[in-house]
């Protein structure tokens, strides 16, 4: 095994080590908030899995730790598609980018809740672009990716307008249907969407200039050999 590679394979682990550790701390905060309230561990498990954030980190850790584990599995193979991981990418920046901007100024957690939420929102966000830049193929990716990756989000918002239906909770206040309606909930849900598929958009250019620059610098040194 090459020096790059067991660079990749231990920031791979470095990652996949934040990423549970964030979803692992939310789990056990959120549990004990919901026995605090005199609720049930099913219905703080309800809570917890209700959110894109939580649901966004579990993927970027099952991203590493599934071809890990069991690397000849179909779903091993599925997770080291350069398709699949840099729909992870776009999924996590757009957690970054909506909590800095839209979450981030309307409460103000402390302690843990705050290590948390550091760790869901910040920190493996960085850590798994960095990864994404520095070791996914980008030649595969094609524009038409982008409508596939789409599902994921979408599949999402409509999993959480039935779920708040059944339960009248909604994670988000942007997206409380109780409390803004309908109209209002779909369309921030499409601006969300929006900002996914440019993301998801910005990332295969990304791809494409790193791809050309990578390539130009091959053909410079090959003059000098």
């Amino acid at each position: 095994m090459t020096a790059e590679r067991v660079a990749v394979r231990r920031f791979s682990a470095l990652v996949a080590t934040v990423a549970w550790f964030g979803v692992l701390l939310q789990l056990n905060l959120t549990l004990r908030l919901s026995l605090g309230n005199g609720k049930t561990i099913g219905e703080g498990m309800i809570v917890f899995f209700g959110y894109f954030t939580v649901l966004t980190n579990i993927l970027v850790a099952l991203v590493f730790t599934v071809p890990h584990v069991a690397p000849a599995t179909a779903l091993g193979r599925f997770f080291v598609r350069p398709g699949v991981r840099t729909a992870t990418a776009a999924a996590i920046a757009l957690i970054g980018l909506a909590y800095f901007f839209l979450l981030r100024t309307i409460w103000n957690p402390q302690g843990w809740q705050l290590v948390a939420d550091s760790v869901l929102h910040y920190v493996t966000p960085v850590l798994y672009l960095l990864f994404w830049w520095a070791a996914v193929p980008k030649p595969g990716l094609r524009w038409p990716h982008v409508a596939v990756w789409m599902s994921y989000p979408f599949g999402y918002f409509a999993f959480m307008l039935i779920r708040g239906q059944l339960t009248g909770n909604y994670p988000y206040h942007f997206l409380d249907a109780g409390a803004i309606g309908y109209a209002r909930t779909l369309a921030n849900a499409l601006g969300v969407l929006l900002a996914f598929a440019v993301l998801s958009v910005l990332l295969l250019v990304a791809g494409r200039l790193q791809k050309t620059f990578t390539s130009a610098q091959e053909r410079e040194g090959s003059l000098h050999v």
